[in-house]
């Protein structure tokens, strides 16, 4: 029996992945100019980066219990096994959501094969790791198979990226007002990353061109064998230098494949248009 996978709408994925590996996503949500959405189902992106561009200041709220327990119980009535991969606890309370749902359908199906993993990762370095459950799953992998591999990936994703205006990072409490304002007075631009599934300053670089040259250097620096790894690049609405990046990797390092996606309405909420941010391993998983 295949494990069924699940994820929210914080990985980032594209709409095909959920047609050709069956997995259920549950929607983060997101207020608008006085209307509420669900991520990626009732609201797009673009719709996100077009308003905050206008000076909108959206919000976000966290996926429901309710809405995991739904999805929880359908398999569960079924006697099927599913894996929830979920976005990084530091980041959103959507994991907490999903466990208080865990416990609630347990209670009515004890016996109901249902895994909770806190993935510490957001947007596409969180999408790898569904990605590649889901590729297990569909081969027909253990439960356990999936969760050591999950585990392992997700561990050792690394999130670097940088954001167009430190504007927005103010506005979610990244950095200070004076910081916001120094920095786009100097047009200096931000690295960041990810530790332990918060968002932690990596360097300050000055200029565009810099950060994106630094960001290829980095992926050298942390990454491990490159040549045969999955990378991915999301951007907040800015495909033109997400693709830029894309081939600044490709003629330096040349890997197997480069996936290349918007950054979803929740994350984009926060990190604003022009984001664009790179994903790999900095161990690969044997």
């Amino acid at each position: 029996m295949n494990v069924n996978i699940i994820v929210d709408s914080a990985s980032d994925l594209p709409k095909n992945f959920y047609e050709e590996f069956q997995a259920d996503m549950v929607p983060l949500l997101v207020h608008l100019n006085g209307q509420d959405y669900e991520d990626s189902r009732t609201i797009e992106p673009k719709k996100v980066y077009e308003e905050m561009k206008k000076g909108a200041a959206p919000k976000t709220a966290q996926a429901t219990p309710e809405s995991f327990k739904q999805v929880f119980r359908k398999y569960a009535e079924k006697g099927e096994p599913c894996i929830y991969l979920a976005f990084s606890s530091e980041l959103s309370g959507t994991y907490q959501s999903a466990k208080i749902a865990e416990e609630q359908v347990k209670e009515d199906y004890p016996d109901a094969q249902i895994d909770v993993l806190d993935t510490k990762c957001a947007s596409l370095g969180y999408g790898l790791v569904a990605l590649r459950s889901a590729k297990l799953a569909k081969e027909g992998a253990s439960r356990e198979d999936i969760l050591e591999m999950a585990k392992y990936h997700a561990s050792h994703m690394e999130h670097i990226f940088t954001v167009d205006d430190l504007e927005y990072l103010y506005r979610g409490g990244r950095v200070t007002r004076t910081q916001a304002f120094m920095g786009s007075l100097l047009k200096i631009k931000p690295l960041l990353h990810v530790e332990d599934g918060k968002l932690v300053p990596l360097e300050k670089i000055r200029g565009s061109k810099k950060v994106y040259k630094r960001m290829v250097d980095i992926l050298g620096e942390r990454g491990t064998d490159i040549d045969n790894q999955v990378i991915a690049i999301s951007h907040g609405d800015d495909l033109e230098n997400a693709e830029k990046l894309a081939a600044m990797i490709r003629e330096q390092y040349n890997p197997r494949e480069i996936i290349i996606h918007t950054i979803g309405a929740a994350i984009g909420a926060h990190a604003g248009p022009g984001t664009i941010a790179l994903f790999f391993l900095n161990n690969t998983y044997k």
